[in-house]
Parts: C-alpha cells; sequence; structure tokens
C-alpha cells in the first residue's frame, strides 16, 4: 500500500532527512587513509543520537550497525570494522538512515579517498549524474518506470550496468514502504506518482557486470567480478510543483 503524507508528515520528513544528510556529509568528510569504517559508523550514530533521532539501520532486520560502509567492489551493506582501514586511492559507500518523530531519512553517496583513478572518478561521476536524471522524472502523472528508465540509459549509454538484485523504494513511516523504485524499466510503465509520494531514489551501478554477490555474513554484497560499484540515493517527494529532496545537509 502506498502512502501520500500530509503536509505535517513531510515537514517532519524534512527534518528527517536534514538530519540523515547532515550525518552522511559528516561520515564523507572523515573517509581519508588510516581510518577504520568502523570509525565512520561511529561518528554517524553519535551525530544521529545527538540530534535526538535514531540511527535507522541500527538493527534492521539485526544489521550490527548505524550505518552501511561500502568499499570499492562492495556494492551495499557493507558493515563497519575496526579491521577495514580506508586507504588512498579507495571509493567509499556510505548508506544513512535516520528516524526522526517516527518518520525515516534515507541517503547514501559514494566518496574517493584522496586521489583516486580516473576510471573510479569516472564512475562516481556518471552514478550521481544518473541519480539526478532520475530524479528529474519524478514528477506527478509520471510513472516509475519514467525513473527507471532514466537512471539505465544514462549509465548503459557510457558503458556501466546497473544492479538488478536491489532496488530503490517508498519511505516514510516505515525505511522500506511501496513501492519499489527500481533503476532500470520502460517509460510510461509502472505504479503512477502522485503528489505525497515520498520516495528513495538509489542508484547502484557497476563498473562491470550487473550480477553481484551475497557474501556468508548476510549482508555484504559484492560485485560478480571483482570491479567497483557505487551508490547514491535521496530521499524524494513528489510535489504538484516538482520532486523535493528531502534529505539535504545544512
Amino acid at each position: 500500500m502506498i502512502v501520500l503524507k500530509t503536509s505535517r508528515e513531510l515537514k517532519i520528513m524534512r527534518e528527517a532527512g536534514r538530519i540523515a544528510a547532515n550525518a552522511l556529509k559528516l561520515a564523507g568528510a572523515a573517509v581519508e587513509p588510516g581510518v577504520s569504517t568502523w570509525e565512520i559508523d561511529r561518528i554517524v550514530r553519535r551525530y544521529i543520537e545527538e540530534q535526538g533521532a535514531k540511527p535507522t539501520f541500527l538493527g534492521y532486520g539485526g544489521f550490527p550497525a548505524s550505518a552501511c560502509v561500502s568499499v570499492n567492489n562492495v556494492v551495499i551493506h557493507g558493515i563497519p570494522s575496526k579491521k577495514q582501514l580506508i586507504k588512498e586511492g579507495d571509493i567509499v559507500s556510505i548508506d544513512v538512515g535516520a528516524t526522526y518523530d517516527g518518520y525515516v531519512g534515507d541517503n547514501a553517496w559514494t566518496f574517493p579517498c584522496g586521489k583516486v583513478s580516473a576510471e573510479a572518478q569516472r564512475l562516481l561521476d556518471v552514478t550521481r549524474e544518473s541519480l539526478y536524471e532520475g530524479i528529474q522524472k519524478a514528477l506527478a502523472g509520471n510513472r516509475i518506470g519514467d525513473i527507471g528508465s532514466a537512471i539505465q540509459r544514462y549509465v548503459e549509454a557510457r558503458g556501466y550496468s546497473v544492479v538488478r538484485d536491489f532496488v530503490g523504494h517508498g519511505v516514510g513511516a516505515k525505511m522500506h514502504e511501496d513501492p519499489s523504485v527500481p533503476n532500470y524499466g520502460t517509460p510510461g510503465r509502472g505504479v503512477r506518482l502522485l503528489p505525497g509520494m515520498t520516495i528513495a531514489i538509489e542508484p547502484m551501478i557497476n563498473q562491470g557486470v550487473k550480477e553481484v554477490k551475497t557474501l556468508e555474513d548476510g549482508w555484504t554484497t559484492v560485485t560478480a567480478d571483482g570491479k567497483l560499484s557505487a551508490h547514491f540515493e535521496k530521499s524524494i517527494a513528489v510535489t504538484p510543483d516538482g520532486p523535493v529532496i528531502l534529505t539535504e545537509p545544512d
């Protein structure tokens, strides 16, 4: 069931989104050689709790941390660890959710550590731009397929592949609500977008093949061919005046 949000609910979601976005911004600023992924997680949790919110991911389905920190060929759901130190040239995807007054803000970004290869930077640039291609299609009256198609066309035209096993989603009182928001699709197909819908658009784009595999921990998902992956995400609201990004930092 798709839940259309009231103006009051959207106001709360903006605050949840602000907290999540600020936590993500702080996490990204900490991406430096020698910093552990555990330290990134600690920064996220401390900020969210200081704001009177809760880290949405902590304990979600048994996930043991407040942020997903996914390095290089890890697509999503990387578990932070004191043993994993970020290195110069790594790309680090950080996914953060904050629950405030019963509503969720969910966002992700992939950060370069120091100087990265030209190939890695191009993947980051294309994935980031594909996110905004998708957001531009989140117009009242359009359909879910318009968003996914815009993302898919943009990245595939540039030689990259779209992960199929994981998709974007509705967001609100729960982190995952209807509808699913794939990063691929056919224009004019799928659920019609209506004012009051809130969705998380999150392209997960691979340098090589689209296939992924989940490791024995049940969470960490990596590219099947070991090549790089990038992940960018914003929570947005569909409004009569166009899409509004809910996860914007101060």
